[in-house]
């Protein structure tokens, strides 16, 4: 069995010392038969060491569940990294941030109390922890396994500075068996690092530019051992509606090279970023809500596909000048297979099939159990002439329709709150979307659907008939196939479209999403995510393992108009715009 400590000046590694390389790897975001071809490329450019958060809403959606199947099989990622002959450090939150949905706390918390001493709160999260820790104390390293570090929260100091609840982490942390170092990590500004730091775990910090500063910063609140970044940002994520970022290849490997010039540890956020499936992006609200898109590319040394960059390269040559690497590296990306075919048999989603269920009021998503991410609810009208429909506050869109004809979308973003009304006597039905829920900052946890309810010129209204719609199970429940007539020109959603795809063989595959409008799609029933006219994005990454040779069935739910109602493959992604 190997030991790892925390020296006076280095990491310690069997007593000698060693500089953690390691690079951020979400299981999470990547499909599991694809998690050791990131693992090895992730090697192959120098680093000894992979890092990952663990999502608490992912793994139990519900209080008393914890899923470790498939994708979420934390044992199994954990073992590939050893079977590669790499290190690794878990980072399980409980809160984790990663522009993941609710920063990756769990929609059943109370709203109030988290990421705090609140005993309610504090019970759940020992829970959660004593699951996590079941999988991860067998991999320690002094139990023959790879996992080195383990964090204790996650940039607490941007959310609080109660280090009661830091230390009762901690010591529920030791307490089911965690041997290996505990860090904390922060950012180097408005005293964060003392806010979120406890005496006892040793300070890492999150920085992505002027790394011989930021060290010396970090060098203050951490005046032995180790310097680490454990976040060095050479990337950025995207929301809907601006540009795709990316960073300088030349500067930020001249920053790792500043790191590693200095003697630092680092972790490189994102090494791989990979995709936010489903509906698990989450969101900003600094005044303006910002919804994340479906992709986590990153702008990271290896893309969304899994593919070398030129920053992959240029980080390689820079490892290199301090460590061995190895000598192969991963084969440059190659064009993808770009076939099309027709979508047919479009099914309207207000006719979707289920149970409505009547409500005195209009309910939020939180009311509703499981909580849904689309929801439909109706109520009959009756006055004279044109009116104003008020909402309390929309989070996140809504759509209006009045006797099935839609009048308009409001948007959370835009500060929506009211829609004219040209006649107010029928059936008025509102489409209700969560479009991901903040992860940073004092909006955490908050609800979603429409607050303080709906009013008709200021009558509130009542007597409402609600229908959740559960996103994973849309496609098997509503009718509609190949074999009708193709859609023949732009379709007006919402509705259910099917295709059919055929390729040679099972290959990476990128939908070409610039003609639809705002929806979903499901490839072999895998919901692959979000797409929107509005960009950044114009492709949704398909992974290999699910793509067969043969026939695909390709679902889509069109939220909006779909100008060219055709399936299409791009050879490549497609990200949008940059700034410049």
């Amino acid at each position: 069995m190997a030991e790892f400590a925390i020296g006076d000046a280095d990491f310690l590694l069997d007593g000698q010392p060693f500089r953690i390389l390691s690079g951020a790897l979400h299981y999470f975001r990547v499909h599991p038969d694809q998690w050791a071809d990131r693992i090895d490329k992730a090697r192959r450019m120098g680093l000894n060491t992979i890092e990952t958060y663990v999502p608490w809403n992912a793994h139990a959606p519900e209080r008393g569940t914890f899923d470790l199947s498939g994708g979420l099989d934390l044992d199994r990622f954990l073992g590939l990294i050893a079977d590669a002959g790499m290190h690794a450090i878990v980072r399980p939150g409980p809160y984790i941030c990663a522009e993941w949905d609710n920063g990756g706390l769990p929609t059943w918390l109370p709203e109030e109390g988290v990421r705090s001493c609140e005993p309610g709160y504090l019970d759940a999260v020992r829970e959660y922890l004593s699951q996590v820790y079941s999988v991860v104390v067998p991999h320690q390293i002094d139990r023959g396994g790879p996992v080195l570090l383990v964090q204790i929260e996650n940039e607490y100091g941007a959310y609080g500075n109660d280090h009661r609840y830091l230390a009762e982490l901690t010591r529920h942390t030791r307490e089911s068996g965690i041997t290996v170092p505990l860090t904390t990590v922060d950012q180097t500004v408005d005293g964060m690092l003392a806010a979120g730091g406890l005496d006892g775990l040793h300070r890492t910090a999150s920085f992505g530019s002027r790394a011989a500063e930021r060290l010396a910063t970090l060098r203050v609140h951490q005046p032995t051992g180790p310097l680490m970044c454990s976040e060095f940002w050479c990337g950025w994520f995207d929301h809907w509606g601006a540009h795709h970022h990316t960073t300088s290849v030349e500067e930020s490997a001249a920053e790792l090279d500043a790191l590693l010039a200095a003697g630092a540890s680092v972790n490189i956020y994102m090494f791989h970023g990979g995709t936010n499936f489903g509906l698990t992006n989450g969101a900003n609200d600094k005044g303006t809500y910002q919804p994340i898109v479906t992709s986590y590319d990153y702008d990271a040394p290896l893309d969304e596909a899994g593919n070398p960059t030129a920053k992959y390269h240029a980080f390689r040559d820079v490892i290199a000048r301090y460590h061995k690497v190895p000598d192969s590296v991963p084969p440059p990306a190659q064009p993808l297979p770009t076939p099309v075919t027709s979508l047919h048999d479009p099914f309207p989603l207000l006719a979707a099939p289920g149970q409505w269920d009547q409500w005195p009021t209009l309910p939020a998503f939180d009311d509703l159990s499981p909580m849904p991410r689309l929801m439909l609810a109706r109520t009959q009208i009756a006055s004279d002439g044109p009116a104003v429909l008020v909402f309390g506050e929309i989070r996140d869109r809504v759509t209006v329709f009045l006797d099935d004809v839609r009048l308009g979308t409001l948007l959370r973003e835009h500060h929506d709150e009211a829609i004219g009304l040209p006649v107010t006597s029928g059936e008025l039905t509102l489409l209700i979307e969560d479009l991901g829920r903040v992860d940073y900052g004092p909006r955490l946890g908050e609800p979603k659907g429409i607050m303080d309810g709906v009013s008709l010129n200021g009558r509130t209204l009542t007597g409402w008939d609600v229908l959740p719609i559960d996103a994973a199970t849309l496609p098997d429940r509503c009718p509609g196939s190949v074999d009708g007539p193709a859609v023949a020109g732009p379709l007006a959603g919402p509705a259910l479209v099917r295709g059919r795809l055929t390729v040679a063989e099972s290959t990476d595959l990128f939908l070409d999403t610039a003609g639809w409008g705002k929806g979903l799609v499901w490839f072999n029933g895998f919901l692959l995510g979000r797409y929107w006219r509005r960009g950044p994005q114009r492709t949704l990454y398909v992974p290999a393992p699910l793509v067969r040779a043969g026939a695909n069935d390709v679902v889509v739910l069109e939220l909006d108009t779909m100008i060219d109602p055709v399936v299409r493959c791009a050879p490549r992604a497609c990200l949008g715009h940059t700034e410049a």
